[in-house]
């Protein structure tokens, strides 16, 4: 059940789609890329018993949506209408006490709010746009205090959900037309590009939706036992996994703990299945999209901007937000570059670097962007000319760093650098 075309040069990703798709523990998936403004690779696939799963399905891309509100914050940058040195009391006043007051924009997009939990849970109807809009959730965030990890080492800590809600009050406060995150989205990205990527469903989109499936943490480590030449369904072996789990959760005992759910009625991530949740806007969590949307916003971005004739982000918008980018290790684990405006930087990595900064970066050199729990991966690379985007049904929890999908970046990469060659 694998479909979809894939232009001259680019075989070798189709191979390897094919390839993990009868290997590993997959549901559905899409895989779209761009090069130098065209569509050369568009797949997807389904087993034989969802015959509902389509290319144009949607499906919650979790993290990978954090780009999209860095996008949605360079527009108002672009106009003049922000800077990421302004702090965020200077267009919401109410963003203060507890430290929070000194909070630049550019801090908040580098995950270095101090807010990475809140003391409060949110009521899943307080995130309808028409509900953000009389400030329910604006007037939770602003009684919240900043509370950091561990200051003398660093102020990096993964704002999973709530870096989104935090930038869509900013950007209603900025907009002159004081619009959501979702409705900017729609009215000048996605719309213009003609992009299937929603922030905050509506009954016809939840019709399209393709559920999320979490590859259980048990079944994933059992798994990892078995040896990759006898079919190991999963990336990494039960070493490589376990070595992982213990880097990652040693740190993180230490970290801002969750003492209350994001959301009141979350009990775990199946909720995200759940229409309510579906229909609010968490840009950071919440997106729902194609990989064939994702993969034309990406390849706007690796064009500087534009894409088809449609401007979505000026010249001088895109620069800052890819400007100085600047490296810390968030939570204490995950190297990571971010710039001001809020997504990572990929770069090579040393010979000395560590094993996580190489999962992260090895393969993905030169690209930008971000990517989502369990496995979507929407980067764009502005060298390479490459918009990509991976969009799984099925959550690799365990896979810390998407690198089920950075295998198709490496490769995409090296059938790119073969075409600029010629």
């Amino acid at each position: 059940m694998i479909n979809g075309t894939t232009a001259a040069g680019f075989e070798p990703v189709q191979r390897l789609f094919e390839k993990q798709m009868h290997t590993l523990a997959e549901e559905n998936a899409q895989l779209c890329i761009y090069h130098s403004g065209q569509k050369v690779v568009d797949l997807w696939y389904s087993r034989a018993y969802d015959s509902i799963f389509k290319p144009d399905s949607l499906v919650n891309v979790f993290s990978s949506g954090k780009s999209l509100e860095a996008i949605a914050i360079a527009s108002l940058v672009g106009r003049g209408l922000l800077s990421y040195e302004t702090r965020v009391n200077d267009v919401w006043p109410e963003y203060r006490g507890g430290g929070k007051e000194h909070t630049r924009v550019a801090d908040v997009m580098r995950h270095e709010a101090g807010l990475a939990n809140f003391d409060t849970a949110i009521d899943v109807d307080d995130l309808l746009p028409e509900n953000i809009k009389t400030n329910r959730l604006g007037s939770i965030i602003e009684k919240q205090e900043q509370h950091f990890r561990s200051p003398e080492k660093g102020r990096r800590e993964y704002h999973a959900m709530t870096r989104g809600w935090i930038v869509n009050e900013v950007f209603r406060r900025v907009d002159p037309a004081g619009r959501t995150i979702g409705e900017y989205l729609a009215e000048e990205i996605s719309g213009p590009l003609n992009a299937d990527v929603v922030v905050g469903l509506n009954e016809e989109q939840l019709q399209r939706v393709s559920k999320i499936t979490p590859l259980g943490i048990g079944r994933h480590i059992l798994a990892s036992f078995r040896p990759k030449a006898l079919g190991r369904r999963v990336l990494h072996n039960v070493m490589q996994l376990m070595a992982r789990l213990l880097k990652i959760l040693l740190p993180a005992r230490k970290g801002s703990s969750m003492r209350t759910p994001p959301v009141r009625e979350m009990r775990g991530i199946s909720f995200f299945n759940d229409n309510r949740m579906r229909r609010g806007e968490t840009p950071s969590a919440n997106t729902h999209a194609s990989a064939r949307g994702l993969a034309r916003i990406a390849a706007m971005m690796a064009a500087g901007g534009s894409l088809d004739s449609v401007n979505c982000l000026s010249t001088a918008a895109w620069q800052e937000l890819h400007n100085d980018p600047q490296p810390a290790t968030m939570g204490g684990v995950l190297p990571t570059r971010f710039t001001q405006g809020g997504v990572d930087q990929f770069l090579p990595s040393k010979s000395s670097s560590s094993a996580f900064t190489k999962a992260l970066n090895d393969g993905r050199e030169g690209f930008y962007g971000w990517m989502g729990l369990g496995g979507s991966v929407f980067q764009w690379h502005p060298e390479a000319e490459i918009g990509f985007a991976f969009v799984p049904t099925s959550l690799h929890l365990l896979d810390f760093f998407n690198e089920r999908g950075k295998l198709f970046q490496a490769v995409a990469l090296e059938c790119a650098k073969r075409q600029h060659a010629r």
